[in-house]
Formats: C-alpha cells, sequence, structure tokens
C-alpha cells in the first residue's frame, strides 16, 4: 500500500530524512516513534504532498506520490488527522465529518454544503464508528477535546481513503482518553481494511495498538519491527541519550507509570 525507498528531505543545510527505506501492507497499522526533530512529521507530510520530498521513491495505493502531477488525486486516497483536531468550531459534528466528503462533490456543492443523501448517510455510519451519531446536530465547539479528535477520525474515515496518516493524534488527551481515541481509530479502520501510519511519542501506546513499529532518529530508520519484539537496546536507538527499562526500574520511574522513552539520563 506504501512503498517508500530511498526518501530524503533537506530544509535548507539541515536534513531531516536520510535515505528512508519502509514498506506498509494494506491494512496494517504502524506506529512511528522518535524524538521531536526526528523527521516524523515530515514523513508523513512527504506521503500527501504537503510537503515535496527532495529525492527518493514513493508509492502510495498506486499512486506515484513525488510524481503526480494533480496532488488531489492523491489526497483523495490519504485522510489526514491532526494533532489538534482541525475542526470547524461553528460547525456541527456532522457537517464537519461530512467535510470528508468534499474530494467527491463538485465545486459548487462544496461551497453551498450541497451534501446527497449517500453521503449524509456515510458521515452518520463514521460518526456511529466513534460512537457520536447522537452528537450530529451539535455545534463542535461544544465537545470535548476527546470527542473533537473522534471527529477528527469520523471525518477521516468519510473520505473513504486507502491510507490515513495521524501525526500525534493524542498528543492534548488524557492517558485514558488517548487509549479510548486510538481504540476507535485502530478497531474502524481495521474493519474496513484502510492503512495506518501514525506518529506518536507515547512508547506504551505503540506496543498496545500497533501491528508493527518503526523508529527514527536523526532522520535516519533505526528500527522496523513487531511491536512486541521492541526491546530496550531498540529504545535506546530510537531515544538516543534517554534512560532504560532497568534504569527506570532502579529509579522507581516504572511504579510511577513514567516511561524510559520519557525520563532522560542524567548527566
Amino acid at each position: 500500500m506504501i512503498s517508500i525507498r530511498q526518501l530524503t528531505k533537506h530544509y535548507g543545510s539541515n536534513p531531516v530524512l536520510r535515505g528512508i527505506d519502509v514498506e506498509v501492507a494494506a491494512g496494517e497499522f504502524v506506529v512511528v516513534l522518535g524524538q521531536s526533530g526526528a523527521g516524523k512529521s515530515t514523513l508523513l507530510r512527504c506521503i500527501n504532498r504537503l510537503v515535496q520530498a527532495d529525492s527518493g521513491t514513493l508509492t502510495v495505493a498506486g499512486i506515484d506520490a513525488l510524481g503526480c502531477r494533480d496532488t488531489r488525486v492523491l489526497r483523495r486516497q490519504t485522510a489526514m488527522i491532526f494533532q489538534h483536531h482541525n475542526v470547524v468550531p461553528r460547525l456541527s459534528v456532522l457537517k464537519n465529518v461530512l467535510t470528508g466528503r468534499l474530494g467527491a462533490v463538485s465545486t459548487l456543492s462544496s461551497i453551498l454544503q450541497l451534501f446527497r443523501r449517500e453521503d449524509v448517510a456515510l458521515a452518520m455510519q463514521c460518526l456511529a464508528r466513534v460512537e457520536l451519531s447522537h452528537k450530529a446536530g451539535e455545534r463542535t465547539d461544544a465537545l470535548s477535546g476527546g470527542q473533537m479528535q473522534r471527529v477528527g477520525i469520523a471525518r477521516a474515515l468519510a473520505q473513504q481513503p486507502k491510507v490515513i496518516l495521524a501525526d500525534e493524534p493524542v498528543a492534548s488527551l488524557d492517558p485514558k482518553t488517548a487509549r479510548l481515541v486510538l481504540q476507535y481509530l485502530r478497531e474502524a479502520t481495521r474493519e474496513l481494511g484502510i492503512t495506518v501510519l501514525c506518529n506518536l511519542h507515547q512508547v506504551d501506546y505503540a506496543r498496545e495498538f500497533g501491528d508493527r513499529i518503526i523508529g527514527l532518529a536523526h532522520g535516519k530508520l533505526v528500527y522496523d519491527g513487531n511491536a512486541r519484539d521492541m526491546t530496550d537496546a531498540d529504545l535506546q536507538r530510537i531515544y538516543p541519550g534517554q534512560a532504560t527499562h532497568a534504569e527506570c526500574e532502579a529509579a522507581g520511574a516504572v511504579d510511577a507509570k513514567v516511561h524510559p522513552a520519557e525520563l532522560r539520563v542524567s548527566a
């Protein structure tokens, strides 16, 4: 579904992606881990052409993502879920979800917010998947942060994409709500056969929800394997200079629910 070969990206003289090679199968839920600045967000944005890669090859759902002239063709197949919801507060929950159908309607219909009955029915089905159909008529700014992110998931599903790119979708949520949001995302995409590439900072969530984990450090791929097989040595490569699990246990941080990736080694 996603094939990446020797992908590179620089911002000025700063190399952000350095020859990334990744294959993601259809229906797979892949979590991308790495420190801030490791290149996680840039990788996702190269996939849907919000950012133009410098070199390499990138194929998404059979589309040449780097060479296609009409990015709308690519973006119809690649929905995006953002960290900060990106909903329209004054619109109803249903209308926010219906914005996921804009790529499938005419320009005039999108301007006038005219949607077919089939689109409305699809949007309601997507809301039901995240258990928000009872909120369809409410203004979106009346929802909690977790509910807004579930609206974002429903909007992405309404697009009927083959790939969903989720960029830190639970970074601003408390642990209970974060797990709920990731559960909705994983269950919905598995049932629909959608491929997911999800950037996270939380290693525990990656192990719990990911089929596979990709680790980036300084723009390089340093880990690619089963979520359950990741070791402390692998974490050290993904989060260089941070404490191991054993060191956290010695410090009592494990009992405090602090993960090694969140505890720096003292100088």
